[in-house]
């Protein structure tokens, strides 16, 4: 059994797409408000800070952890880890960061992730010989063998004809959730800072069923049924920027600093899959974690998955055995949209603040799947 662990507090951006309210801005740009925010609320100094762990996927090197430790202002001392595990990266960052934790290494840490999609350098293969051009690409293998290496959209359009999961069925998972991340507008406004003139998400919309029906595809496998299948532009978790954070602390420092926990993470788990398919990561991961801590999927009153597709979303729901009702409540990263390294602590977030409202003993479980075949997930509790 993991140790449980205080959370302190929790903020994220509003998500805006690429070429949005937040194009502007670098990673650290987008996640030092929010450093600072946290340290307000809680009444911490910047100086109690042991370590920032930020997950980043498309910053393309250096140490995007560390650039927000200095713009935030904290101590030049402060260790800084970036995390770059695609999209579960954000919730592999807290996962790494309670590793800090239990080990002694750090007694609060802010852990996170920060993408900013609409800043991403511009990627090359540098040539093999001179006088040879450099080859742009849009994204590095993930996988060794490019026949188990697919973009994932169409990775997404495979496993729908496999599951004869329906274009019919998708759109309407869609629909549902945009309109429940519409509803939900005021009510997410607790656990967002508002960053350059934004203080919503800007992409959830009220969409109708005969428009949707009328938009276009987007992927088609190939096979008996695929059309059926097919994968339309709604059910795709557009590209965003965005960032959220965690505030962690041991229970040691919480009783120095006078903090309250205002969650506990109970446990993690990070694991690999086939890489063909990362549809099924995020159910993987979250069915090994509920093994780990000894808990069936009833236990669970709160889930969030990023749904990147869905038909991911689908799937993990079936998998899973969840009441529609309580997955992704007030809607997902399908109507959000996927700042891919934040796109976990989002999804973390989203647990936490509905765990406010939640009765004591109250479990709630975040999950991610990620190009490459990964899988994370967490559970979170009431304190």
């Amino acid at each position: 059994m993991n140790p449980a662990l205080p959370v302190i507090g929790w903020a994220r951006t509003p998500v805006a797409p690429v070429g949005g309210a937040l194009a502007r801005l670098q990673p650290h740009e987008l996640a030092a408000p929010l450093v600072q925010a946290l340290l307000a609320r809680a009444g911490l100094p910047a100086a109690a800070v042991d370590a920032v762990v930020l997950g980043n996927a498309l910053g393309a090197g250096g140490n995007p952890a560390r650039m927000l430790a200095l713009a935030a202002g904290l101590r030049e001392s402060s260790a800084a880890y970036s995390v770059d595990t695609q999209c579960c990266a954000g919730l592999d960052a807290i996962t790494l960061a309670c590793g800090l934790l239990a080990s002694g290494q750090a007694r609060i840490v802010i852990a996170g992730g920060a993408e900013a999609w609409s800043r991403a350098p511009i990627r090359q293969h540098r040539p093999l010989l001179p006088g040879d051009a450099a080859v742009a690409y849009e994204r590095p293998a993930f996988a060794p063998w490019p026949e188990r290496d697919p973009d994932m959209l169409q990775a997404a359009a495979d496993h729908a004809r496999r599951s004869a999961c329906t274009r019919a069925a998708q759109d309407g998972y869609a629909l549902e959730s945009h309109a429940r991340a519409v509803a939900a507008r005021c009510a997410l406004a607790g656990e967002i800072v508002a960053l350059a003139g934004l203080d919503h998400d800007a992409y959830p919309r009220a969409l109708r069923a005969e428009r949707v029906a009328r938009m276009p595809v987007a992927a088609l496998s190939e096979g008996p049924g695929a059309g059926d299948c097919a994968i339309s532009t709604v059910a795709i978790s557009p590209k965003a920027d965005g960032a959220a954070l965690l505030l962690l602390a041991t229970p040691d420092a919480c009783r120095e600093w006078g903090l309250a926990p205002a969650a506990l993470w109970r446990g993690a788990v990070s694991r690999g899959g086939a890489p063909e398919n990362p549809m099924l990561c995020a159910e993987a991961a979250a069915r090994a974690l509920l093994g780990r801590l000894a808990l069936d999927a009833g236990a669970i009153g709160i889930w969030e998955l990023h749904d990147a597709f869905a038909v991911q979303g689908l799937e993990f729901r079936a998998r899973l055995g969840i009441v529609p009702e309580l997955l992704n409540t007030q809607g997902g990263g399908l109507a959000r949209g996927h700042p891919i390294g934040a796109s976990g602590t989002i999804a973390a977030v989203r647990v936490l603040s509905r765990l406010r409202q939640a009765p004591a003993g109250s479990l709630g479980l975040a999950s991610i799947a990620g190009a490459g075949g990964l899988g994370a997930a967490a559970v979170f509790a009431t304190p």
